[in-house]
Parts: C-alpha cells; sequence; structure tokens
C-alpha cells in the first residue's frame, strides 16, 4: 500500500459494517412507518391522513420521520411505488397463465383496468385518489413509480411483435406507455360520467387491440 493514499484494510472493513448497520436500521425505521401509514389507509379508506398519525402508529418520533421522508407526499410515493410493483407481479403472475403472446397481452389490460378502477370493497386510494393527483401534479414522479409496470408492458408487446401479432409500425415502448396511460385514465370515474353503464374490462380491450394488433 502507498504511504497516504489509502486508508488501513482493517479501517475500511470497520467502516463498512458501520455503514452496513445504520442502513439496516434506517431501512427498518422507513418500513415501519410504510407499514403504519399503510394501515391507516386501509382503515380509513382514505390517503386522508396527518404525518403525526403515522408517527404516532409507528411509534417512532417526528424527527426521525423526517430524517427519512421530505413529507406526506414523499411517504405516499414510496408506498405508491411498492403498490405498483406488487400490482405489477399480480399482473404478471396472470399472464403467465396464457400461451398466446396477445392473450397474454389481453389479460395484463383488462386486470391493468380492473385494479384502477375505483373498488369501495377493495379500498385501492392510493391508486384512485394518490395516483390521479400525482399524474397531473407530479408527471416525472408518476413515470418512475410505474417503470415496473411499464417493463411488463413492453415485453408483452415485444413478444407479440416477435410472434407478428402486432402492425408492423407499432414501436413497442411508445404503444406501452399510450395503452397504459389510456387505460389509467378510463378507469378514473370521471370518464364514465357520461355514460348509462360503465365501461368494461373488455370494452377497453377492443379498444386498445384494435389500435396495435393485426
Amino acid at each position: 500500500m502507498t504511504v497516504g493514499s489509502e486508508e488501513p484494510a482493517w479501517k475500511q472493513r470497520a467502516v463498512e459494517r458501520s455503514l452496513r448497520g445504520a442502513k439496516e436500521r434506517a431501512g427498518q425505521r422507513v418500513q415501519k412507518f410504510l407499514d403504519a401509514a399503510q394501515e391507516i389507509i386501509v382503515e380509513k379508506g382514505s390517503t386522508d391522513f396527518t404525518v403525526q398519525e403515522v408517527v404516532e402508529r409507528s411509534k417512532q418520533s417526528l424527527r426521525s420521520f423526517y430524517l427519512q421522508f421530505d413529507g406526506k407526499h414523499e411517504l405516499l410515493l414510496a408506498l405508491y411505488e411498492e403498490a405498483v410493483v406488487r400490482m405489477t407481479a399480480q399482473i404478471r403472475a396472470a399472464t403467465e397463465n396464457e400461451d398466446d403472446p396477445v392473450e397474454q397481452l389481453r389479460v395484463a389490460v383488462e386486470l391493468l383496468y380492473e385494479l384502477c378502477q375505483p373498488d369501495p370493497v377493495a379500498r385501492r386510494p392510493l391508486f384512485t385518489e394518490f395516483g390521479t393527483q400525482l399524474l397531473i401534479s407530479h408527471p416525472v414522479e408518476m413515470r418512475t413509480a410505474y417503470t415496473s409496470l411499464f417493463g411488463l408492458f413492453t415485453e408483452l408487446l415485444e413478444r407479440a411483435g416477435q410472434a407478428g401479432r402486432l402492425r408492423g409500425d407499432a414501436d413497442p415502448r411508445r404503444v406501452a406507455s399510450m395503452m397504459m396511460q389510456s387505460i389509467m385514465f378510463i378507469a378514473q370515474p370521471a370518464s364514465a360520467d357520461m355514460l348509462p353503464t360503465p365501461i368494461t374490462a373488455e370494452e377497453v380491450w377492443d379498444f386498445c387491440a384494435h389500435g396495435v394488433a393485426r
């Protein structure tokens, strides 16, 4: 080792252990806040809660909360990203029951539409309340939150394209983006107010399929 060029190996290992422990403890604190917020959302059926409620439910300090999050918005965003990852895994699992690539895409479209619709029983305010606000006020954060789902839709569209089941000029990534945004917008209550009966998942798939499939 060149004198003065690097710290001793024992010191590097000690620092790494210390940082690893601090990172694990911080992760545990974050998870307690997330779990507490999720419990409150389930109980209320709404994202209408205060930071203080989360702090008290988690049995941690307000100072600790603001060391982990800038505020309620960032906490909700973390919960939203986790929910999208779980939703993506659910949709992927459902598509694996089909062999035909277009059928896999149909399952993904219909299930995403159903999961994004308001449901008083299932209570999904993260999607029906916060998600809608996020789309308008923080589009960049919205795109980041939907990275996993966007990846799945792109993958399904590429698979259909490789099987010769898409239009020749269809770009999987661009189509995935338009498809997801259309589905989530149609799922919002306001989009159905002008109709005598709700739009069905089958109608949404028919609309999407005629835009991309052969």
